[in-house]
């Protein structure tokens, strides 16, 4: 079914309608500088579109909240914790809700680990819920940002990826991603250059201007025209809305943000006694007391300076007396290794990310009291992959299962849990497990992904794989000195079937 969606008014063409189907497929980037109407523009189209789609909304000032109102659309408040605003996008794609993800509030760090979290809740949803969603993005340079800032490189690495797989992989999950930037320059190129359609406003710089009109198929010459285009009007390319560059004009909007464009507002009159109000406290103002800061002190001279490099250094302090009570490491180490195991007993943590999981951790510690630091990001994947398998003692105590740990580090985090699994079934001589079970190892629902990853095993060489004559799976361990017993690699997910047999 084709929706059209009415913009507004193109130059000399009549009304500018946007293929609703073919947005979905194709996604697109707006861009212009402050004032130049992009928030008009997306309330515009959010507006539009409702009607017709299930809608997202990332809004890191808050702008959007009022869609609530007039549209429906659920206000979710990001001051939660990575978990469950995961837990919470899984159930949006589930029930067909229009959301706002309001961000304001939250510091840039903690809106980009947020927003990593809501989209990748969006993005890892179950295949019967891959409904068609239109997910808005506004000031995408902050999610998605081509260079280094003042944020963690971990909290850029969550963000950008989930950008990434918004606009690289979303389209086969549903997800149509609809990005707006003031600058195309701030916006890391692997995220825009997966745009097919184009929505280009006021921009002054000139490096802006040569990227928005080589974008927009134009000569260089024709970029001069961005810096004269007027609030609310933009240039369209793409095959959602036109096939040629067009010029068009934004149409009205039913509902408005919460923030404005300043607008000039006269000065009240003069009162009379303006020193005396400026100069002369209130009384209430008397009893604050007044906190002057000391002046810097004088810069220290050369001869200073050369003294305390020659000044031989200060003997080590003594750390401070733990506020924790001692505690054997043994018994630490168990209680982190129970902390584990609470945590994977839950059935979804096999499709829940690394980073999300490892902050669930941290709290779980938090709340048992652990004393000590806890185990770095690092520490932690090796921690999650060994749990993941959590082999019985006398195993655990084997060379074999040794040597396996050690034959596992030469592999990337991800990984590791899977090869480990393999090689705990090869030295208890059970069956191989089913692509079902390596793929809820791995994180993913695909056991295509699954497969493919057992063959690399075996491009490596750590593993010999072989069907016997009812086509079972038998995975063999060169290294290890032992092999599984066939299983058949298209089973259901055995250890899903213990867990629910225990419990």
């Amino acid at each position: 079914m084709q929706v059209a969606i009415d913009m507004g008014k193109a130059a000399g063409h009549g009304p500018a309608n946007l293929d609703l189907e073919e947005l979905l497929a194709t996604r697109l980037l707006v861009q212009g500088n402050s004032g130049s109407g992009k928030s008009h523009l997306l309330r515009r189209l959010l507006e539009q579109s409702a009607p017709w789609v299930q809608q997202c909304v990332v809004d890191p000032e808050g702008d959007f909240v009022t869609l609530a109102d007039k549209f429906g659309h659920l206000v979710v408040d990001a001051t939660r914790t990575e978990a469950e605003l995961t837990r919470i996008a899984g159930r949006v794609r589930q029930h067909r809700v229009s959301v706002v993800l309001n961000l304001e509030g939250l510091d840039v760090e903690q809106q980009m680990r947020a927003a990593a979290a809501f989209l990748g809740g969006l993005f890892d949803a179950d295949r019967d819920f891959w409904y068609p969603m239109l997910v808005v993005v506004d000031e995408a340079q902050l999610f998605a940002p081509a260079a280094a800032g003042e944020v963690s490189d971990e909290a850029r690495k969550l963000s950008l990826g989930a950008m990434t797989n918004l606009m690289c992989r979303g389209r086969k999950r549903g997800l149509a991603g609809v990005i707006a930037t003031q600058r195309l320059a701030k916006l890391a190129k692997n995220v825009a250059a997966e745009a097919s359609n184009f929505l280009m406003g006021r921009t002054f710089l000139d490096i802006d201007m040569a990227r928005a009109a080589d974008l927009l198929g134009m000569e260089r010459r024709q970029a001069e025209q961005f810096r004269d285009l007027a609030r609310g009007h933009f240039v369209a390319l793409g095959p959602a809305v036109s096939r040629r560059p067009l010029p068009i004009v934004i149409g009205s909007v039913e509902t408005s943000a919460r923030s404005s464009s300043p607008k000039l507002t006269p000065l009240p009159d003069a009162p009379a006694d303006a020193a005396d109000l400026i100069f002369t406290g209130a009384a209430e103002e008397a009893a604050r007391p007044v906190v002057r800061r000391p002046p810097p002190p004088p810069p220290p001279s050369t001869n200073e300076l050369l003294a305390q490099v020659a000044r031989a250094r200060p003997q080590a302090e003594e750390a401070p007396q733990s506020l924790f009570p001692e505690i054997d490491e043994a018994e630490r180490d168990k209680q982190i290794d129970d902390v584990m195991a609470e945590l994977l007993a839950d059935p979804d943590a096999g499709f829940r990310t690394t980073a999300v999981l490892y902050q669930d951790f941290l709290v779980r510690c938090r709340i048992r009291r652990i004393p000590g630091e806890p185990p770095a990001l690092n520490a932690f994947k090796r921690r999650l992959a060994i749990a993941r398998v959590a082999p019985e003692a006398d195993i655990a105590q084997s060379d074999g299962w040794q040597q396996a740990l050690a034959l596992s580090e030469t592999l990337t985090d991800d990984v590791q849990g899977v090869f480990l699994v393999l090689a705990q079934a090869a030295l208890t001589g059970a069956p191989c497990p089913s692509d079902a079970t390596l793929a809820r190892i791995y994180g993913t629902h695909s056991a295509s992904r699954a497969r493919r990853l057992v063959a690399w095993f075996e491009e490596r060489g750590l593993v010999v794989i072989r069907l016997d004559f009812r086509q079972n799976r038998v995975v063999a361990f060169p290294d290890l000195g032992a092999e599984t017993a066939p299983g058949d690699p298209n089973g259901p997910d055995t250890m899903i079937e213990e867990r629910g047999a225990a419990e």
